[in-house]
């Protein structure tokens, strides 16, 4: 604690004070509305709106609406808000994060906060971190919303569009931060406003917040669409990198070269998580793959799928970081300890992965439309949170979203005891240790939950405890189903449960056991649902009825189906029977100490061991927590070992001899800090990046929705023909020597759509009689005679339907293109902080550079789309296309939502697919890296099949069929027709410029021809720039 917060008090404190007195007031009202019949506590719903409707503010009306909701929960729920809940309940309204423990009801804290702010009308987000309590939280808590008048929603994965549509426009919506952000992505890919399904983005009430907007935020939410199938080069890769010997090193020295530091062909840093190949095994590739030199640009892509199948096999380990289930590959998020199905690891990542474990490999994924949770979230104008450990990371939720933390009391003091680290030379020592002290408490009675980092060492430890006892559960990935079930059972007499770190998040222990869970148990048992579905023959039920059989049996969803009716029975009667059990076995653990946590090695985040510790010491109930940990863990032998190491080798202890230390302590929370500050600037790096593209995506957004809306945007399809031709002629007719204008490029730029072959032949004598304003401005009469004509011909409804095709059509496709295009921008901009620039800075510029010139693209597209486009049925306008299709998570059935993008990541550089190329640009010195731009750049102007090789430094362009034999133009060869072969001043510093002349050969000239991409592009689109190779 800093001194200002010990003479002031901290923020918590302040805000503590503020809130107290409020509480004090909702509770004073607590007689008033008891007295109330139902109907009249139900009529003050109507009555707080007509008092917001009448100038009061929310502030204004919170004491009587959180006193109204209070005493309805008690009515309708048989839950009666405690103080501490209320004051959690106005710190959520005020857009804070109410710190509450394990135990504390957040669940119920929550409706105060949502059935205030929902009087509103603009309606209210509750986000779960999984479906299935999105599920029985809409159920359970909206029972109370809806007989205080108020309706529910829910999204889940896998309803369709209507039915996401319905639950955005209720009062109070449930769902996941996964979907309300992919929601939010699609809605800015349809074609027709209707398809849309928010309604905007009020108010958020984040649960286990910590989990979603700092664990969750490391990755950007990711619509995809099929890529390019690269398999056979990823199995090559494989079986290459099998044959090389890996070398493990704790940290590599910066200032000593890798191949002195390792004698293998490829290094790990563990304290990195980084793999290199080594000089040895940059030879072993060359020679395997039969190339002179890795290095060389041509064979990027080669190398990297080597790095990407190093880093498979050197840092992604099975059973930590994934799974492998069903033939798949299955992220196990490192912090949570869930699996991330349907999540993928990017830049083929995990397709070298798939290829290591020998499943199938998937295609290639391309990226239609991305934004983080951080963005995302940012949106609301107004957010808060709920968890029980948030203090740790106060200073990121502060700076990245602008929310504070109020530390909220317990309802009952905590009495668990944490005990000091229990230090030991070896991990097997540590076993030892722990399967003692789990045996010990086993044998009084005393509940246990070891908490381990990874699937691996749940197993490792449970194949040790086996020799000891087989009644014992183990919770890892590999049994997540039953996640809920083993946790709620984890506070039974005797009970031992192995669960990886967080597992069972959000679901209570409870001492005696879970009466809920058992019922289920005994109605699995005696096959109640099977026989409810076929009496006849239960066994040929189907399992997954009887599983949504089992789930609604305990549901709190209004229904009129039978079976449902009698599921919920027969649990009713089998509740009551194990309820009285549990009670006194409660007791009897209580008597034997409570939950014993032992943690069995400490987490790189202090919350998490913070969260782990919180599972004991539930709601004022008795409870105690350890860590176990060994030399031989990562954060100690990565972290100050060394130190540790000698200390027990002077005091001469044995590997079943623990240590108890405060130097150990503080060189731990030392190490924890400094990993969960660099964790933070990953997380803060990631949004500086997505802060440039959001500047961008709130335009092109804010563009498609005055589309969607329906406004008339024929004055702006005008401007843009007026800025179009403008510019145009701006660039062909430079200058003032009129004999230097350009007339056949700019000729050739509109023909088709604005000129004729007969157009801009003058003569010296006709020079004195034009201008640059009056060739734009025939351009423009010309252009706005067709869209006159068209008008007429079709009518203005029409003729307004058109224009909003054309610019929405020419958006999303140059827009999906751009996100390509800025991907693989950043993909190589870390390289500029060699050249002392900053990265983030870098690829803002250009970034907006970019993003410019996509603007151009789309002003000239959308308008030559409209001049040319013509309706085959009269009166009928066509139908709004989507660009292109999402694939896997962001799929959702009977929605319009679409979307396509570029080149995929790790596509062979010369296979851009597309229609026939028009023409080549070759531009010397540039080198892969501004090729790779105007490649991209040239492709965008709708040039189709173009391809890129490097060659001795030479980036050059050339048509997917090219002429003769050879496919390369260097410096020195000799070209057909006159070429302008100019490299860009403006993008590559200090490069020459050359012409090639009929017959000659490739020479440096004085001036620049082009200035800028953009220039390159136009002049190519002209023709102006044509290539022919012999």
């Amino acid at each position: 604690m800093s001194l200002a917060e010990k003479i002031f008090g901290t923020f918590s404190d302040r805000e503590l004070k503020k809130i107290n007195p409020i509480t004090k007031k909702v509770l004073a009202l607590e007689p008033k509305y008891q007295a109330m019949s139902d109907a009249d506590l139900q009529a003050q719903t109507p009555a707080l709106k007509e008092r917001l409707a009448g100038g009061e503010t929310l502030d204004d009306i919170l004491p009587d609406a959180f006193a109204v909701c209070r005493e309805a929960a008690w009515r309708v729920l048989g839950m009666k808000h405690f103080p501490v809940q209320v004051t959690g309940g106005i710190a959520l309204h005020r857009g804070a994060i109410a710190e509450m423990q394990t135990g504390e009801g957040k669940t119920l804290v929550a409706t105060l906060p949502a059935y205030l702010n929902a009087l509103t009308g603009e309606g209210v987000h509750i986000v779960t971190v999984n479906d299935y309590l999105a599920k029985r939280d809409s159920e359970w808590m909206g029972k109370l919303y809806r007989w205080l008048g108020l309706s529910v929603g829910l999204i889940v994965q896998g309803i369709d569009g209507d039915s996401r549509r319905r639950a955005y426009n209720a009062d109070i919506t449930y769902g996941t931060n996964n979907e309300f952000g992919f929601d939010y992505l699609r809605d800015n890919m349809v074609t027709y406003k209707d398809n849309m399904v928010q309604r905007g983005h009020a108010y958020a009430i984040v649960d286990e917040v910590d989990s979603i907007l700092i664990d969750e935020a490391r990755t950007p939410l990711i619509i995809s669409g099929r890529g390019e199938d690269s398999s056979s080069l990823y199995t090559q890769v494989d079986r290459f990198v099998r044959t090389l010997r890996k070398s493990v090193v704790v940290e590599l020295e910066d200032k000593v070269e890798t191949d002195e530091q390792t004698d293998g062909d490829y290094v790990v840093d563990e304290k990195h998580k980084t793999c290199t190949l080594t000089a040895s095994g940059i030879k072993k590739a060359e020679e395997y793959f039969k190339i002179e030199n890795l290095a060389a640009t041509e064979n990027m892509t080669l190398a990297h799928h080597i790095d990407q199948a190093i880093k498979a096999y050197g840092v992604m380990k099975k059973d930590i970081d994934y799974v492998v289930k069903n033939g798949e590959v299955i992220i196990v998020d490192e912090f949570t300890g869930r699996l991330m199905i349907g999540r993928r690891y990017n830049e083929g990542l995990h397709q070298a992965i798939e290829a290591k474990e020998g499943v199938k490999i998937a295609a290639e994924s391309k990226t239609l439309a991305t934004i983080t949770f951080q963005n995302y979230f940012r949106m609301y104008k107004k957010l808060a949170g709920m968890t029980g450990t948030a203090k740790t990371e106060a200073t990121e939720f502060t700076e990245i979203y602008g929310l504070n933390i109020v530390t909220v009391p317990t309802n009952r003091p905590n009495v668990r005891k944490d005990y000091p680290d229990a230090v030991y030379k070896t991990v097997n020592g540590k076993y030892r240790a722990v399967i003692e002290q789990v045996m010990e408490c086993h044998k009084n009675g005393q509940p246990v939950l070891v908490g381990t980092v990874s699937v691996e060492k749940s197993e490792t430890l449970a194949k040790m405890l086996q020799r000891y006892t087989r009644d014992f559960n183990v919770l890892n990935a590999k049994n997540h189903e039953r996640e809920a079930e083993i946790v709620a059972q984890a506070g039974k007499k005797g009970a031992i449960t192995i669960a990886t770190n967080m597992a069972g998040r959000g679901t209570d222990i409870m001492l005696g056991g879970n009466a809920e869970f058992m019922a289920k148990a005994q109605m699995r048992k005696e096959h109640f649902c099977e026989n409810l579905l076929n009496s006849e023959k239960p066994e040929d039920a189907d399992p997954n009825a009887v599983e949504l059989l089992l789930t609604e049996s305990n549901g709190h969803g209004d229904t009129t189906d039978e079976n449902i009716l009698a599921a919920r029975k027969r649990f009713d009667e089998l509740y009551a029977q194990y309820k009285p059990a549990i009670e006194a076995e409660a007791d009897e653990v209580r008597k034997a100490g409570g939950l014993f946590i032992i943690g069995t090695e400490r987490h790189e985040s202090r919350r998490i061991d913070n969260q782990l510790r919180g599972r004991a010491g539930r709601q004022g109930d008795p409870g105690a927590s350890r860590f176990y940990l060994s030399l031989e863990d990562d954060l100690m032998r990565l972290f100050g070992g060394e130190r540790v190491q000698s200390l027990m080798d002077t005091l001469k202890l044995d590997e079943d001899t623990p240590i108890e230390n405060r130097m150990i302590t503080s060189t731990l929370e030392s190490a924890q800090k400094k990993l969960e500050g660099r964790n933070f600037e990953i997380r803060k790096n990631v949004l500086k990046y997505d802060d440039v593209m959001n500047q961008q995506r709130e335009i092109i957004y804010g563009q498609r929705r005055k589309v969607l809306d329906g406004e008339d945007i024929s004055t702006e399809m005008h401007n843009m023909l007026r800025e179009n031709i403008d510019s145009s002629c701006k660039q062909f007719l430079a200058g003032d020597v009129k004999d230097e204008w350009d007339f056949g490029a700019l000729r050739r730029h509109y023909q088709g759509w604005l000129t004729t072959d007969a157009d801009f032949h003058y003569t010296v004598a006709d020079y004195d009689n034009i201008s640059v304003q009056s060739i734009a401005d025939l351009l423009y009469d010309r252009g706005m005679d067709i869209l006159t004509d068209k008008e007429k011909r079709y009518g203005a409804p029409l003729m307004r339907e058109l224009e909003r095709i054309c610019l929405l059509k020419c958006v999303d496709r140059q827009w999906m293109e751009h996100i390509d295009n800025m991907d693989q921008l950043r993909q190589g901009i870390a390289l500029r902080g060699y050249g002392q620039k900053d990265p983030v800075v870098e690829y803002r510029i250009e970034g907006f550079d970019m993003f410019d010139q996509m603007v151009d693209s789309i002003r000239e597209s959308s308008i030559k789309m409209l001049l040319t486009i013509e309706v085959r049925g009269a009166g009928a306008a066509p139908k709004r296309e989507q660009v292109a299709k999402p694939t896997g998570e962001g799929f959702v059935p009977g929605n319009g939502a679409p979307c396509v993008k570029g080149t995929p990541k790790g596509q062979p550089v010369g296979g851009v697919k597309g229609g026939v190329a028009r023409a080549g640009i070759w531009v010397a010195g540039a080198g892969l890296g501004i090729g790779l731009e105007l490649a991209r750049a040239v492709r965008h102007a709708g040039h189709g099949d173009v391809r890129l090789l490097v060659f001795k430094g030479i980036a050059v362009y050339y048509p997917a069929r090219p002429v003769g034999d050879h496919h390369v133009l260097p410096i020195g060869a000799k070209a057909e027709g006159r070429v302008e072969l100019p490299v860009l001043h403006s993008l590559v510093a200090g490069a020459e410029h050359h012409q090639v002349a009929p017959g000659g050969y490739g020479g440096p000239v004085r001036e620049p021809v082009l200035h800028g991409l953009g220039q390159v592009i136009r002049y190519a689109e002209a023709g102006y720039v044509h290539v022919r190779i012999r």
